[in-house]
């Protein structure tokens, strides 16, 4: 997703959405995200979290390009990519990336990415530790997966 500050200057967001929990797995915030970025970002995912089996994407170019796939392979992690023009087939992470537009970047006005940065850590834990969700029995999906692990 792109926003941008109050300057003019565009940011991208990078969102990681877990299917089954719904939780925002991380929020980064940056005026550019490439490819290695994204392979540091889920590295620190994966350490805290453990691997996902699949990792679902678009067909952007830091997606798709050597970086993720070397680390994929090297991670045992089966990369999936949705048809172009069909944003439908990651449906969680579309409905995660609309939610947060409404609810957040429409709603904040940044002066800075420092300051964009910390506001989407705020949202973010709103989001994963307090807001409950109608799919997850009324759950904040941190409380869900609690739950989920036993």
């Amino acid at each position: 997703m792109t926003d941008q500050l109050a300057s003019g200057q565009r940011f991208r967001v990078l969102n990681v959405v877990d299917d089954c929990t719904r939780e925002c797995v991380l929020s980064y915030a940056a005026t550019s995200i490439p490819g290695a970025v994204v392979v540091r970002l889920l590295s620190e995912a994966v350490k805290e979290r453990g691997k996902p089996k699949v990792l679902l994407s678009d067909n952007g170019p830091e997606f798709t390009g050597k970086a993720l796939d070397s680390w994929a392979f090297e991670h045992v992690i089966k990369q999936e990519f949705i048809e172009p023009g069909k944003p439908m087939q990651n449906a969680y992470i579309e409905s995660f990336n609309g939610r947060m537009r409404d609810e957040f970047l429409n709603t904040h006005w940044f002066l800075s990415l420092p300051q964009a940065r910390l506001s989407l850590s705020v949202w973010r834990q709103d989001y994963n530790d307090i807001r409950p969700h109608s799919s997850l029995g009324n759950l904040a999906p941190h409380e869900f997966a609690r739950q989920l692990a036993g």
